[in-house]
């Protein structure tokens, strides 16, 4: 049973209570009701994508949608196939704050917010 669980959380995006706390707080700062928290990646980076965030006011029909923690978290049908597995996290240290993605599928990561997902090219372009 719990085999079936873990499988269950890994196939979505996951939200930490903290990541979730600091978007209910974005959420309640700006007065939006309704809302969801989309992620979802985009092409460029240190050869190959970005992840990105958004307060998102229109949920698409083929979105996937889950609720953690009391958010609701939205990735579109491209995004998934990267980001399946990854986890959200909010990170508040004496050196600053702020999300943080950590995807499994990565092969790769650049202190940008980006990664690559194959072996190929060679280290990170960020500037």
């Amino acid at each position: 049973m719990d085999l079936v669980l873990e499988q269950t959380q890994t196939d979505q995006v996951t939200l930490t209570e903290s990541a979730a706390a600091a978007v209910q707080d974005l959420f309640a700062k700006r007065n939006l009701q309704g809302y969801a928290l989309r992620v979802f990646v985009s092409g460029g980076g240190c050869s190959g994508f970005q992840y990105g965030m958004a307060l998102e006011g229109n949920v698409r029909e083929q979105d996937i949608v889950t609720e953690q923690h009391g958010v609701k978290v939205v990735v579109d049908e491209v995004s998934i196939g990267y980001l399946h597995g990854a986890t959200v996290d909010y990170i508040n240290e004496a050196t600053g704050s702020g999300f943080k993605i950590q995807n499994p599928n990565a092969l790769a990561s650049c202190g940008c917010g980006s990664s690559r997902s194959s072996g190929e090219g060679g280290g990170c372009g960020c500037h």
